[in-house]
């Protein structure tokens, strides 16, 4: 596509976290509650290091279509990891292309120093959809 939009312009900047040692259920009522389909999970609650996101999936696939008991499962053993992440200075189109090859919807944002700065998904892509659009009809005019 060849824009010059960036993770970091784009990127959910309030990002919903939960530490280790919560209960699945916990997970998912703050999931309800924030109306979010994915929470990362920090080692506590100062603590900005992303270790692993749990999403409406994990719970449908890992917990609920197993009969296991959310009241006793922790947020670190269900959620996904290693964490794929990007910085805020990739280009949308590298992050796109490694969604589509990890087969995720959601990459967490980090800053330099590996702590959690936003969060970047498929939607926020969409939304700016039909400016990339809009580039590439421009940049085919020009041409």
């Amino acid at each position: 596509m060849g824009s010059d939009l960036r993770v970091g312009d784009i990127m959910t900047k309030k990002v919903v976290v939960i530490p280790f040692g919560k209960t699945i259920l916990e997970v998912a009522r703050l999931m309800k509650n924030k109306k979010i389909g994915s929470v990362i999970v920090v080692e506590d609650n100062q603590s900005k290091r992303a270790k692993g996101i749990i999403t409406e999936r994990d719970l449908v696939y890992k917990i609920l279509a197993k009969g296991s008991d959310p009241y006793n499962i922790k947020a670190e053993d269900v959620m996904s990891r290693p964490l794929r992440v990007v910085r805020p200075n990739t280009s949308i189109e590298d992050a796109a292309k490694a969604m589509r090859e990890n087969k995720i919807k959601r990459l967490p944002v980090v800053n330099d120093n590996n702590e959690l700065i936003g969060l970047l998904s498929e939607g926020d892509i969409m939304k700016i959809f039909p400016v990339v659009v809009d580039l590439i009809e421009e940049r085919a005019a020009i041409s």
